[in-house]
């Protein structure tokens, strides 16, 4: 697997991670009946570095941009999915580790997630490994389109 900086050939397979996410509603706070080029315009937009992991086809992807502007842009934030077909490969290990890394490569002096859904287990379990921590709660941040109004919490990890 390798991890590179994704390019415009790359739109079907990030739509391909993307879609079943968005479809779910059960992770990000995207509306999901978003089409196509609505996911693939955020998830690649102009303040954001857009990254893939790939082998034979896409496996996942993240974003890096600024967490804030002007006197905030020295904290990075960013957004991670797993294609369906590959979870439990250790992409997102991966793709957080090269995360990790490339936002120190970048001057960055931290990394913040500022919407991480409580019920998102694994990502949770994940983000602990790689040292982040949580650093604040938004009680009942999030619809579940299943679990109802849970938390949503947001993880820091100094750099």
């Amino acid at each position: 697997m390798i991890i590179r900086a994704a390019s415009l050939g790359d739109d079907d397979g990030i739509w391909a991670t993307l879609e079943p996410m968005i479809r779910a509603g059960e992770t990000y706070a995207l509306p999901p009946d978003w089409s196509r080029d609505d996911a693939v315009a955020y998830w690649c937009g102009p303040n954001m570095t857009t990254f893939v992991a790939e082998d034979e086809s896409i496996l996942g992807t993240y974003y890096m941009r600024p967490n804030q502007l002007g006197g905030g842009d020295h904290v990075c934030n960013c957004g991670y999915v797993v294609h369906p077909d590959a979870r439990g490969r250790g992409v997102a290990r991966r793709l957080g580790e090269h995360s990790i890394q490339t936002a120190k490569n970048r001057g960055y002096k931290a990394i913040q997630f500022n919407f991480v859904v409580s019920t998102n287990t694994a990502a949770l379990k994940l983000w602990e490994s790689l040292g982040f921590g949580e650093i604040g709660r938004v009680p009942q941040g999030f619809r579940h389109p299943a679990e109802g109004y849970v938390d949503a919490l947001i993880l820091h990890q100094a750099l």
